[in-house]
């Protein structure tokens, strides 16, 4: 079992005599993707700063305001020749063109083209999550797997998903997966109280801090699905007929999605694995969200209409149900910065990049694709900043994923169609 970063203890590899300061952390990627787009006229920011202005749609992000970069106007050609979900979904991590007719085919993801040289050396060289299953179907001649996949391992490839929070873990901390119920921590007890007498007194709070997140994350996992609640496609049982799995996926939406990011926090600060990808929903998403009062509906949750439909609206609920998402993404960014390594968070550390296939789902419109970054890369990128390029030549999405794959020190000379790095990034 890994450990965090430690104050008195040479970490990553490091040969220096002791007392000597320890290298700096790695920089991780994660991306994290919600389909559908979202409210075509409340997805904006301006200003620099903590004095930044945001859309109604990213406000529970305010108080990132100065570790984000707002990105605005880019979008990949290949994605606006098909113009539904699928089409504009498959490629939304590579640029690629996307193969129609029975075929599939887009191109390797910028996330699998890091794992596959940066990831080597970790446990897990990518962790692939997702809270909603993938659609098999074919939508206008696109194959749905396009719009349920965002990370690509090859051209042919999508990479698998995890959705079970169980066999996340165990991927992460357990040599093989296994249905016993027993901790990680059982193993490593003996190890971590010799260990603790080693370190100096802020490292063993934080030891102590790390060992509480992990069986905290154990024991959710165990509860897991013990709620009444169900997203998604509407069942023909109104109860199950069959006993109900041991380790199946969570039925409440709100944990399934905190129990993947506490999974994949715990990924980054163990150094298991510095790559991560997190599909919240697909494009064209089934979710429903009952867990969410509704505003147009008084009395009811946002049950009545599944995610994709509710899109086609600019209403109140669907306002909500993006800021439910954003909700999602603030509560990672403040583990990620609750985690000191050095002088820098582990979101200091992080590029968490935050995506959808189009602007807003009312309109496909896929010209310019909302993007956002937060955290510093190591302190190699500026937040506080709302970059627009609207308007603008060589608007390739492509070039923001160079940029992005320079930080971790993989320089490919093109990707995509991108030729060049944005310059501002």
């Amino acid at each position: 079992m890994a450990l965090p970063w430690l104050e008195s203890r040479n970490v990553w590899g490091d040969e220096r005599p002791s007392g000597s300061k320890a290298s700096e952390a790695p920089v991780r990627l994660c991306v994290t993707f919600s389909g559908n787009g979202f409210h075509s006229k409340e997805w904006w920011a301006k200003g620099e700063g903590d004095k930044m202005e945001l859309g109604r749609v990213l406000q529970p992000l305010t108080e990132f305001r100065s570790k984000m970069l707002f990105v605005r106007g880019l979008y990949h050609e290949e994605a606006r020749k098909g113009n539904i979900h699928s089409s504009q979904t498959g490629n939304m991590l590579s640029g690629a063109p996307i193969a129609s007719g029975g075929e599939i085919r887009s191109g390797t993801s910028f996330d699998q083209v890091l794992a596959q040289s940066y990831g080597k050396s970790n446990k897990v060289p990518s962790l692939v999550l997702a809270c909603e299953q993938s659609n098999p179907s074919v939508h206008k001649n696109y194959s749905m797997l396009y719009s349920s996949h965002i990370s690509w391992s090859s051209p042919t490839t999508p990479t698998p998903l995890e959705l079970y929070p169980s066999l996340a873990f165990d991927r992460l901390f357990k040599d093989e997966a296994s249905p016993e119920d027993k901790s990680v921590l059982d193993a490593v007890l003996t190890d971590a109280k010799d260990l603790r007498g080693k370190v100096s007194v802020n490292d063993q709070r934080k030891l102590d801090e790390y060992l509480d997140s992990v069986r905290d994350v154990e024991k959710r996992i165990t509860d897991a699905g013990k709620s009444g609640q169900l997203q998604g496609w509407r069942p023909t049982l109104d109860k199950p007929n069959i006993k109900r799995p041991a380790d199946g996926m969570p039925q409440d939406i709100a944990e399934h999605m905190k129990l993947m990011i506490d999974i994949l926090v715990l990924g980054f600060q163990t150094d298991t694995t510095r790559i991560t990808t997190l599909k919240l929903n697909n494009d064209h998403s089934a979710l429903r969200f009952p867990n969410l009062p509704s505003v147009q509906q008084k009395g009811h949750g946002i049950d009545y209409m599944i995610h994709h439909l509710l899109s086609h609206s600019d209403g109140e609920d669907w306002l909500k149900v993006n800021q439910f998402f954003m909700e999602q993404i603030a509560y990672l960014a403040r583990k990620l910065d609750a985690i000191k390594e050095g002088s820098r968070t582990l979101l200091d550390n992080t590029m968490l990049m935050h995506c959808s296939s189009m602007m807003a789902g009312a309109l496909h419109n896929n010209d310019q694709l909302p993007v956002i970054i937060l955290g510093g890369a190591g302190g190699r990128i500026k937040g506080g900043r709302a970059l627009d390029y609207t308007g603008k030549p060589n608007r390739q999405l492509s070039r923001l994923f160079l940029s992005m794959m320079d930080k971790m020190e993989v320089r490919p000379k093109s990707f995509g169609d991108g030729k060049q790095q944005l310059e501002e990034v």
